[in-house]
This record gives structure tokens, C-alpha cells and sequence, in this order.
């Protein structure tokens, strides 16, 4: 592994002035922070703050990077890791990676300069190559997405597994119309929980009517927007499943604001409330605490034993939560088999 004193040497500086670029000293001239900085990326280095953190008697920190903290999932998945990390005497630092995945990068890379200790990203960018140079420093552990172009742990819920069961329920209450509302398919969870809709509509032997598929909302209103644009359709739908609990609480209000209790709805992911509205919105319990508690335990178990093999790929069950949203009466109409 390479040293801070192999970086200074390259640089043709001191390692105490190598520590003086990384901690963004303000006195160090910009000529021998860009040799510095050239040495470091030549060389791939990484400083072991982990080592330096026990070595100074500071509480070790462990970093969050999720797409939005304000989101119930993930604001949920955040207590689960404050939980586990402050009865193991740790700290965290909490980040929101937005919606730009361009900025992914430069925000991990802002994270990672607080010293954190260990990471703990819900990723928005196509591509986690860049985390690569930071593995031997720190453990890193994906959550709700699993990781592109880099072989790390991660915990996803089953995406694929928990659409098809709340499709299915809805088609077992005699729904045939039914939507499908959420962000875009360039988000991994949205693209599989689309999987798992269509899969229940095609072993009940019924068809995919792309008109009926809503993807693309940035936010909740746009989802109470599209809500509002299905139902009005000459056809409509007589159930919607939400593919996050997010996109749920814009479309609850919109039925709600057009009394159309008559509407069956199955959030994908609870949220605070939902099982107190009226009527009270069923849904596919994701556990976000539990994935916040399992993914800081990995942390610690990584800075426990380093070189101890663990399975990296980790599929959480969902479970159905039936509540009265999706128990509306609707005729039960025979599925006609494709021939």
C-alpha cells in the first residue's frame, strides 16, 4: 500500500506537507499542492484514516450518502445507522446526493475529506469505478442500489419480488386497470419494481397497457400531477401502485383532493402516516431501519476483521402490509387468457 512518506518523496516534499494538502491547508503555495496532488493520483493514494482516527483517541465516523435525506426511506434508513453506530460509541455525518448523478463524485469525495471512517452510499450515477482507490482505507457499503463497475458489499430490499406481490394482490381483488407511478427506469429500483409489475400482469394473462405506465416524476407533485392525468382517462385505472413511498404521499392527496376513494393504492415503501389516513394505504414494508442497522454492522465488522470474507451481495425480503386502500370493491371480472 502506499505511504504518505512515497507521496512526498514523488512530490519532493515533506509528509508533513503531503498531510497539509490533503486537509486543504490554506499555506501551502498552489505549485506544490498540484505536485502533490499529481503524486497522489499517480501513485493511488489514499491516506488510512481509519488508522489515524484510533491512533488520535477520536471517535470513528461513519459517512451516509443518500439521494435525499428528507425521503421516509431513507431518512428511516439513516435511524437504523445512528442507532448502530452510537451503541458502538460512533458518530455520523449525513449527506444528500440529490438528483444530478454528474455530482455523485464530487459529493462522495467532499464526504470522504471529513475523515469519515467508514461509507455507506445509496448511489444516483451509472457508474462507482471511482470508489475503488478509497477500499483499503475504509470499508464501503452500498444500500438500496447495488454497485456498478466496483465489487463491493451491498444490501438491496427485492425490488423484483415485492412489485409482483403487489400487483398480484390488486389483481386478486379483481383489478384489471391498473397503474404503475414512479421516478424514471434509470433508477435501479424503479427499473425492477417495472420487472416485477409487468411479471404479475403477464402470469394473471393480462396485458401491458404502456398508458397505464407513469415513470418519470421528479418529485411529489408531479406524481399527484400524473395521478390526476390516469384518472381522467377515458379508460382509467381502478387501482395504482406507487413505486416509492415519496411519489405515495403526492398521489394519496391527489385521490383524496378528487374523492376518489373508489381507487385501490399500494405504496412500495411505507411512510409516516399511512397507516392512519383514511382510508389507511397498504403497503410493501421495505424494514428501512433494519437495512440502516445490517449495512452499519457490516461497517464494523469490516473494521473488526478486514480480512475476514463476507457475502457480498445481500437480497432483504419485503412484505405486504394490507391496509383499506386496496380492498375497494370492483367486479370481479374473468382475465381473458391470450391465445
Amino acid at each position: 500500500m502506499t505511504t504518505m512518506q512515497d507521496v512526498a518523496t514523488r512530490a519532493g516534499v515533506s509528509a508533513k506537507t503531503v498531510s497539509r494538502v490533503f486537509n486543504d491547508d490554506p499555506h501551502v503555495t498552489e505549485d506544490t499542492r498540484e505536485r502533490v496532488q499529481a503524486a497522489m493520483r499517480e501513485l493511488k493514494y489514499v491516506p488510512n484514516m481509519l488508522a489515524r482516527t484510533f491512533r488520535v483517541g477520536k471517535s470513528a465516523v461513519i459517512g451516509i450518502a443518500v439521494p435525499d435525506v428528507a425521503d421516509p426511506f431513507f431518512a428511516a434508513v439513516a435511524k437504523g445507522i445512528e442507532l448502530a453506530a452510537r451503541a458502538n460509541d460512533m458518530a455520523i455525518v449525513v449527506t444528500s446526493l440529490g438528483d444530478d448523478p454528474s455530482l455523485e463524485q464530487s459529493i462522495i469525495e467532499t464526504t470522504v475529506r471529513r475523515q469519515i471512517d467508514g461509507l455507506i452510499i445509496a448511489p444516483i450515477a451509472a457508474d462507482q469505478s471511482y470508489l475503488a482507490r478509497w477500499q483499503d482505507s475504509f470499508p464501503i457499503v452500498f444500500i438500496d442500489r447495488m454497485p456498478t463497475k466496483l465489487n463491493a458489499d451491498y444490501f438491496v430490499e427485492d425490488d423484483f419480488g415485492g412489485a409482483f406481490e403487489a400487483t398480484q394482490h390488486l389483481i386478486d381483488h379483481g383489478h384489471r386497470r391498473i397503474a404503475i407511478v414512479g421516478d424514471s427506469t434509470e433508477v435501479p429500483t424503479t427499473k425492477l419494481r417495472l420487472e416485477g409489475y409487468r411479471a404479475a400482469l403477464e402470469k394473471a394473462g393480462l396485458e401491458t397497457d404502456d398508458g397505464l405506465i407513469a415513470l418519470g416524476s421528479r418529485d411529489t407533485d408531479a406524481a399527484a400531477d400524473v395521478c390526476r392525468t390516469l384518472l381522467a382517462l377515458p379508460d382509467a385505472p381502478t387501482a395504482i401502485f406507487s413505486s416509492n413511498a415519496r411519489f405515495s404521499t403526492g398521489v394519496f392527496p391527489a385521490l383524496h383532493a378528487l374523492q376518489r376513494t373508489d381507487i385501490a393504492l399500494i405504496s412500495f415503501g411505507d411512510f409516516p402516516m399511512a397507516d392512519v389516513l383514511q382510508p389507511s394505504v397498504s403497503v410493501i414494508d421495505q424494514n428501512p431501519r433494519y437495512v440502516g442497522r445490517v449495512a452499519a454492522e457490516r461497517i464494523l465488522a469490516r473494521i473488526a476483521a478486514p480480512a475476514k470474507k463476507f457475502r457480498r451481495k445481500n437480497v432483504i425480503p419485503v412484505k405486504l402490509i394490507e391496509r383499506q386502500s386496496c380492498q375497494s370493491a370492483v367486479p370481479r371480472l374473468p382475465i381473458a387468457v391470450n391465445q
